[in-house]
C-alpha cells in the first residue's frame, strides 16, 4: 500500500501584538490612571459623596420604618458608578444595573429628592412610588433599572446594545452586575451574542468579594471574572474598584474600545461592600477587622480626600463640602416625608406600555 504524502509542517503565524498571546482573545490598551484636574476630582469627589450620604440616611429612613421591602446600601462601592459614569454621555449612552442600584442613579446627576421619595413610595418618586428601591427607572436620563432578578439586566442591556447599533446613534450601553451573577445561564448567552453582532457593551462586574454570604472562592472555580469572557473572544479587564481614578482610566479605554467597532469588553471592578446585602444582612459570614481594613486602608473617599488635599484643596474647603451634601440629603429625606403616596388610580398606570 502506498504511503499517504507527509503532511507539510504548519507555518507558525506572526504574533498579533493586539491579541493576548496566552488567550489569543484580542487586547485592549492597558488602562492608564486618569489624570484629573483638581476641578474635575474635586466633581468627582462630590458626587461618591453624595451617595456615601444619601445612602446612610437611607439606612437610617429603613430602620425608622420609612422604607419597607428591600433595600440594598452602596456604601463603599461609590468609585465604581461614579469612575465609570463621569465617563459616559448622558443622553447617548445606557446605563442599567441589578437591584443595588440607588448610587448609578446619583452617579448620572439625577435629583436625590425623587430617589428618596421612590425609596419611601411616594408619589413624587422617580417611578411614582411603584418601584421602590429595587425598580427605579428613568428613560429620559438613559436608565433602565433596578432590577430585582440576579442576572436578568445582563441581557436587557444587551438588547439595548442592539438597539445602539440597530439605529446607529453612537451610544454605548454600561450593564452592571456582580460576582453573584456571573455564574447564571443568560450572562454566557448574552456574552455569545454581543461578540456575535459586535453590540457596543460594557459588561461591569462589581466583585464585592460576596454573593450575598457567600464567598466569591467558594461559588466559582474561576475567580477571576474579568476572564469569563475569553472563550466568547471577548476581552476584560481586572479594575481596581476603590479608586476612582483607576476607574475612569478603566472606562476611557473601554468606551474606546465599544465606540470604535470592537464589540463587547468586560471590566471587574474590585471593590468591598461595607454594609450586609441588604438591610436584613447582619453580614456574620465575615469578620469585624476585615471590614475595618478595608475601611481604613481602601477607602473610596478617603483616597481622593488625600489626594484633593495634596493638589491644594483645605480640610476647611472639604469639610464645608460636606455639610452642604449633609444638608442636601437632610432636604431630600424631609421631601420624600411629606410627599403624599400615590392614589389608587395609579394601580393601573405604567402597566402597559404607552409611548415608546
Amino acid at each position: 500500500m502506498a504511503r499517504k504524502p507527509a503532511k507539510k509542517a504548519a507555518t507558525k503565524k506572526a504574533a498579533n501584538p493586539n491579541l493576548d498571546q496566552q488567550s489569543n482573545v484580542p487586547k485592549p490598551p492597558e488602562p492608564k490612571r486618569y489624570e484629573a484636574s483638581q476641578e474635575e476630582l474635586l466633581g468627582l469627589y462630590k458626587q461618591m459623596l453624595l451617595i456615601r450620604r444619601f445612602e446612610e440616611r437611607a439606612g437610617q429612613l429603613y430602620g425608622l420604618g420609612l422604607i419597607g421591602g428591600f433595600c440594598h446600601l452602596y456604601i463603599g462601592q461609590e468609585a465604581v458608578a461614579v469612575g465609570l459614569q463621569s465617563a459616559m454621555t448622558v443622553g447617548k449612552d445606557s446605563v442599567i444595573t441589578g437591584y443595588r442600584d440607588h448610587g448609578h442613579m446619583l452617579a448620572y446627576d439625577i435629583d436625590p429628592n425623587v430617589i428618596m421619595a421612590e425609596l419611601t413610595g411616594r408619589e413624587a418618586g422617580i417611578s411614582r412610588g411603584k418601584g421602590g428601591s429595587m425598580h427605579m427607572f428613568s428613560v429620559e436620563h438613559g436608565f433602565y433599572g433596578g432590577h430585582g432578578i440576579v442576572g436578568a439586566q445582563v441581557a436587557l442591556g444587551t438588547g439595548l446594545a442592539f438597539k445602539h447599533k440597530y439605529s446607529g446613534d453612537g451610544g454605548v450601553n454600561l450593564a452592571y452586575f456582580g460576582d453573584g451573577a456571573v455564574n447564571q445561564g443568560q450572562v454566557y448567552e448574552s456574552f455569545n451574542m454581543a461578540e456575535l453582532w459586535d453590540l457596543p457593551i460594557i459588561y461591569a462586574i462589581e466583585n464585592n468579594q460576596y454573593a450575598m454570604g457567600t464567598s466569591i472562592k467558594r461559588s466559582s472555580s474561576e475567580p477571576e471574572l474579568w476572564r469569563r469572557g475569553h472563550s466568547f473572544q471577548i476581552p476584560g479587564i481586572q479594575v481596581d474598584g476603590m479608586d476612582v481614578l483607576a476607574v475612569r482610566g478603566a472606562a476611557e479605554v473601554a468606551l474606546e474600545w465599544t465606540r470604535g467597532g470592537n464589540g463587547p469588553i468586560i471590566l471587574e471592578l474590585m471593590t468591598y461592600r461595607y454594609r450586609g446585602h441588604s438591610m436584613s444582612d447582619p453580614a456574620k459570614y465575615r469578620t469585624r477587622d476585615e471590614v475595618d481594613s478595608f475601611r481604613g486602608e481602601r477607602d473610596p473617599l478617603e483616597q481622593c480626600k488625600q489626594e484633593l488635599l495634596k493638589m491644594g484643596a483645605s480640610e476647611d474647603e472639604l469639610k464645608a463640602i460636606d455639610n452642604e451634601i449633609k444638608e442636601r440629603i437632610k432636604e431630600s429625606a424631609e421631601f420624600a416625608e411629606n410627599a403624599p403616596e400615590p392614589e389608587a388610580h395609579e394601580l393601573y398606570t405604567d402597566v402597559l406600555v404607552e409611548n415608546y
